[in-house]
């Protein structure tokens, strides 16, 4: 009897693992590029086991930045692994943005001072879909998930690399 039970127990935990790395998405990355002011400078990479990596320019860790950081180095390359929570929420947001029927392009570039975000998405069977949103104001939608990303780089555990 506790051969079957501790089989079943074999059984249920390894179907709980192989269900937790068939992700929706096999890639998702975000882009901030800079403006004419003190807009965060990033990249974040974040795959399907939670591993992420945040390349960090400029403004990402100083609440008051000042101009003299547009002299400074890049602030680094840091590495960590996205709680748990957040990454399901993350997908939660990308599910309600239906990504692949969204626009590849947003934004009116008749103003020149404004960041553009990136997000690409890509999905298990090796299609990818890219947006770039210039001005951050595609959709309400979209603006979440900018946002969303903005917070990763203050509300997790990131270690740097270089």
């Amino acid at each position: 009897m506790k051969y079957i039970l501790g089989l079943c127990a074999f059984i249920f935990l390894f179907s709980c693992t192989s269900q937790k790395n068939n992700s929706k998405y096999s890639k998702i990355e975000y882009e901030a590029t800079p403006c004419f002011g003190f807009c965060p400078v990033f990249k974040m990479t974040i795959n399907p086991d939670r591993t992420a990596v945040f390349e960090a320019e400029h403004f990402n860790f100083n609440d008051k930045p000042s101009k003299d950081e547009f002299s400074k180095q890049r602030e680094g390359t840091f590495t960590g692994t996205i709680k748990e929570v957040d990454y399901n929420k993350l997908i939660l947001l990308l599910d309600g943005l239906d990504v692949k029927n969204l626009n590849d392009k947003y934004g009116e570039r008749n103003i020149t001072d404004l960041p553009t975000s990136y997000l690409r998405i890509t999905f298990p069977d090796g299609t990818s879909k890219n947006i770039e949103d210039y001005g951050k104001n595609g959709t309400e939608k979209l603006s979440e998930v900018y946002h969303f990303f903005e917070n990763l780089r203050k509300n997790q555990q990131w270690t740097k690399v270089n």
